[in-house]
């Protein structure tokens, strides 16, 4: 069955965080249910829908930024009653807007994810987990790493009270009162959870997950362990999850999973017989989806898909047929209903031009005046800086909450930029004075009409660290900019992972010196992504890192007073060597500095390189020959004297140019990975080969990997 739904608009409220959207059970059985959304203006909004119009409910004054909304009530009744958190503090209100709960967790820092349940109420604050039962303190747990979403398997099936949290270092955790029972590790950092079904399946122990980058996966949560059922890989390189809802949209009598992505896509998979997902509809808005929700909102006996976006707009993905078809010489009558929707947002327009031309005027006016005091214009920004495992790039995400005039970026160290297919930006590139100033990179975007989203994809080289910045200037009067700041790590390609092969040869570096855990630690964090900020519990840690572009690792373990890294790369160890020891030289605090270095570590790297080395060098070799070819074929007509092979290039030249354009500096960035190898692997011995290197460009120029190995062997 295909699935048809349309796209009807609603309402905007302010911008919105993530799952801050929910709609009120239904009170008859076909009836319309009401909406209730919270804004970083500080309201809570609740409408339903009469004649296609939004009639509100009840409103909130505004206040301190909304981060989550949810509902909540008495176990086994309607769960109706709208609880929201802001700053350390949780609210409650009736559905009719009475404000019957203002409960201060007392808490340092922002409550960012919480979960109600009957009188108990779950919050999290970045690193700490909270649980109160009545107001009343009963549980608490401090994770190693930041919490991003909260969800409990439902008491009434599970007869006690399971929470799981979901952690930025690829980890659910589930907890047994103020104790970790066991975590379950995600193919990526996990940013949101949802109860399958709204109960957790059959047992109440069936739990999905959405990652920010774009995975999505059902796990059962036994009490002894945990059962991965299904994950969805993100092929097609999507934006990361924010939201889940789990609702029978197809009408076939099992509940389809409804997703909301940060690109603005919105997916429905329905279950087979087997329990496996399918993709059954996919729309993409031009902003990222912070909630999701399915039920009956426009009109009653129609289903549909609501969804909450950054900047407020709440809008409907419905079943119900949004426009007639008429064949020639039919007339199409509109119905009062569309007539009177009509009438009314001519009005609404009328009045809007009149607004906007007394604004223009009032604001001429102050601006020629001697005593107005002129504002900034106050804009949120919402940016993702995140590295992507498959092509090794960072993703640079920036939405704003109004139209995006320009963006420059700017970079003091070497960062190439990729091509995104998303992004209809014009881009232009500055010439900089790399030299005394350290300014490598300067490109503006200038961005189409009402471009609120933008997409840019940076990579960069390891060793080389730095910051990298965007200043964002929205098409505001007065004109007004705000800059953003993004860290470019000396190890900026490695990603954390659960473990490594220990069986690879490997080189170690040890640090032993007058230092205490927080500060190794600091220098860790400093070094590395995905590495978090708070110094962990306990006197030792150990954290595994896999290189995203090579596929080689890192292990790190340290305590007070020492540290020890392993990598099978000694360029890895030589860049950990030199930034460690700087920051220890800059606290003046003295270091012992001890390395082994394995000899076939050099030639394991090298075998790791030469699949993507010789496929680049093919490609490029493959791209040489294209216009030759065109030329050929054109003279002589056609292109069936050519071997195969050449006609199979002439065949594929579009997506070979498209590949090679993609991927600028590919070669180079190889070449320059092993020339840094080459020299790392002397270095260690105390020996200068730089006048050498002229010979290894020679040799790659004509590249075999066993010649290769041989000059690395006999240099």
């Amino acid at each position: 069955m295909e699935l048809s739904l349309n796209h009807v608009d609603y309402l905007q409220v302010g911008v919105t965080s993530q799952k801050t959207m929910k709609l009120l059970p239904a009170v008859g059985r076909k009836a319309t249910q009401k909406v209730a959304v919270a804004d970083h203006d500080g309201v809570v909004n609740c409408f339903g829908m009469k004649k296609g119009e939004a009639v509100p409910v009840f409103k909130s004054l505004p206040g301190q930024k909304i981060s989550r909304l949810e509902l909540g009530g008495a176990l086994g009744t309607p769960q109706e009653k709208i609880f929201v958190c802001s700053g350390s503090e949780v609210r409650g209100y009736t559905k009719k807007g009475k404000q019957f709960l203002s409960f201060e967790a007392n808490l340092t820092e922002s409550i960012n994810a919480m979960h109600v349940s009957g009188a108990d109420l779950f919050v999290c604050a970045s690193y700490i987990y909270n649980h109160y039962c009545d107001c009343k303190d009963q549980d608490y747990y401090l994770s190693g790493d930041k919490i991003n979403d909260i969800v409990c398997l439902p008491v009434e099936t599970v007869g006690r009270t399971v929470p799981i949290l979901a952690c930025q270092d690829r980890v659910l955790r589930m907890l047994q009162g103020s104790e970790l029972l066991y975590d379950f590790e995600v193919p990526g950092p996990p940013s949101v959870l949802e109860l399958h079904n709204r109960d957790g399946g059959k047992n109440g122990e069936e739990v999905l997950y959405g990652t920010a980058d774009g995975k999505l996966g059902l796990v059962q949560l036994t009490s002894s362990a945990p059962v991965s059922k299904w994950e969805v890989d993100n092929e097609k390189k999507k934006g990361g999850v924010l939201c889940i809802d789990t609702f029978d949209i197809l009408g076939d009598g099992v509940k389809d999973i409804l997703v909301g992505r940060d690109d603005g896509t919105v997916e429905v998979y329905g279950l087979d017989s087997s329990g496996e997902p399918t993709l059954r509809f996919e729309n993409v808005l031009s902003e990222s989806v912070t909630s999701i929700q399915g039920g009956c909102v426009g009109k009653e006996s129609y289903d549909e898909v609501l969804t909450t976006t950054y900047t407020g707009w709440v809008s409907g993905l419905t079943t119900e047929p949004q426009q007639m078809e008429a064949g020639p010489g039919d007339e199409v009558k509109m119905s009062r209903e569309t007539q009177a929707k009509v009438a009314a947002l001519r009005v609404e327009l009328e009045q809007l031009q009149v607004k906007v031309m007394q604004g223009r005027e009032k604001y001429q006016q102050s601006s020629q005046s001697n005593t107005a005091v002129s504002a900034v214009p106050v804009f949120s920004i919402n940016d993702r800086f995140t590295l992507c495992q498959d092509d090794a790039s960072y993703s640079l995400t920036l939405e704003v909450q109004t139209a995006i005039d320009n963006l420059l970026l700017q970079s003091d160290v070497p960062i190439d930029l990729l091509d995104v297919d998303k992004n209809s930006a014009v881009v232009s590139f500055s010439e900089c004075d790399s030299e005394p100033n350290g300014n490598f990179l300067l490109a503006t975007y200038r961005c189409q009409a009402n471009t609120t989203r933008l997409e840019l994809k940076v990579r960069s080289i390891e060793g080389q660290y730095g910051t990298l910045q965007a200043y964002v200037t929205p098409r505001l009067q007065p004109k007004t900019c705000q800059v953003r700041q993004y860290q470019i790590k000396p190890l900026s390609l490695h990603q954390r992972t659960h473990s490594i092969d220990q069986d690879r040869p490997m080189n170690t570096l040890r640090l032993v010196g007058q230092f205490s855990f927080a500060e190794i630690h600091s220098w860790v964090v400093f070094c590395l992504p995905e590495v978090p900020e708070k110094t962990p519990a306990g006197e030792n840690i150990t954290f595994y890192f896999q290189n995203t572009f090579l596929g080689t690792q890192l292990e790190a373990s340290y305590c007070k007073g020492e540290g020890n890294f392993k990598s099978d790369n000694i360029s890895t160890i030589s860049i950990l060597k030199d930034v460690l020891s700087k920051e220890a030289t800059k606290r003046k605090i003295n270091l012992n500095i001890s390395y082994e270095v394995n000899e076939d570590s050099v030639s394991h790297t090298l075998k790791m390189i030469h699949p993507k080395l010789e496929y680049q060098l093919l490609l490029a070799k493959k791209v040489q020959l294209i216009d030759a070819l065109k030329e050929l074929q054109v003279h002589e007509g056609n292109a069936d004297f050519l071997i195969p092979e050449y006609r199979s290039i002439l065949d594929e030249s579009a997506r070979l140019l498209e590949e090679y354009k993609k991927q600028p500096a590919h070669l180079e960035r190889l070449y320059g990975m092993i020339t840094d190898l080459f020299i790392d692997k002397f270095k260690f011995k105390g020996q200068n080969v730089k006048t050498k290197v002229s010979q290894l460009l020679e040799i790659l120029d004509n590249y075999d990997l066993n010649s290769l190995m041989d000059f690395f062997n006999d240099a």
